[in-house]
């Protein structure tokens, strides 16, 4: 697999600055800042409790950093909210998958778009057309997307039903359904066989190339990593060790010596 390479003009479409983050005193995030430019798909990785999902939690608003800012799509934020987060681009996939496993494949889909709805309650429950019209344009997004995922097949199966695989592509549907700018994925291959993270790269490259969305993305399988990412952030104990190229990454003496254990 060759690296996806984009034909977005090059530009920053996230920065983090200086971010720092501690729980009852004990650092998760130390004085981390790295970029992402538009179009690129950057992963992140190191050890478990490096500080990965925590700063995923941050770029989505659901944690607040103690110190530092990020910039996303020019605009500078301490904290962003969750539902502001969603409505201004950043999508969120979980390690565990969060989906409503008793209902069916699309339903799962649509509801991804709650909150991008810009009709009043009273709007929907009136059938006025602005409701009825962005209705439409709504369900066209989560037929696209079905399609584009190879979900068509599973569209009325009862998620809790479907292979494990199949459901992470469902939670994937559901965060690109909005149309996302940035894409956050957290371990979107953990638990997979070979042949479903074969497929699960592949899909998240044709995300990158084909849909134009930039992803960061947490990863443990390092194999996959250098031939998906063009862009790896690495993190140990919260500090950043590694940023650069998949060859300097691996050429990193720092990033070396913390793999092998030779560090501590």
């Amino acid at each position: 697999m060759t690296h996806p390479t984009s034909t977005i003009a090059s530009e920053l479409l996230l920065d983090v600055r200086s971010v720092s983050l501690a729980f009852k005193g004990v650092k998760a995030i130390s004085d981390l800042s790295f970029s992402v430019e538009r179009g690129e798909i950057c992963a992140l990785i190191g050890p478990n409790g490096a500080g990965k999902s925590s700063l995923l939690n941050i770029l989505n608003g659901v944690y607040l950093a103690d110190s530092g800012e990020i910039v996303f799509a020019g605009e500078h934020f301490h904290r962003i909210e969750p539902l502001e987060a969603a409505r201004r681009g950043i999508a969120r996939t979980f390690q565990n998958n969060a989906l409503f496993k008793k209902m069916s494949v699309i339903d799962n889909i649509l509801a991804g778009l709650a909150r991008h709805t810009a009709s009043s309650f009273l709007a929907q429950g009136l059938r006025l057309p602005s409701a009825r019209r962005e209705e439409a344009r709504l369900r066209e997004q989560a037929e696209d997307i079905l399609a584009f995922l190879d979900l068509q097949p599973h569209r009325h199966v009862v998620v809790g039903t479907l292979p494990y695989g199949v459901q992470k592509r469902v939670e994937l549907a559901r965060a690109l359904v909005g149309r996302p700018t940035l894409l956050l994925l957290d371990e979107p291959l953990a638990g997979m066989n070979a042949g479903e993270k074969a497929e699960m790269s592949g899909f998240i490259a044709a995300i990158n190339r084909h849909l134009g969305v930039t992803v960061v993305l947490i990863e443990h399988d390092v194999g996959i990593v250098m031939n998906l990412a063009g862009h790896i952030v690495v993190l140990d104990y919260g500090r950043k060790i590694g940023d650069g190229t998949p060859a300097q990454v691996r050429a990193s003496p720092d990033v070396i010596a913390a793999y092998l254990g030779t560090r501590h």
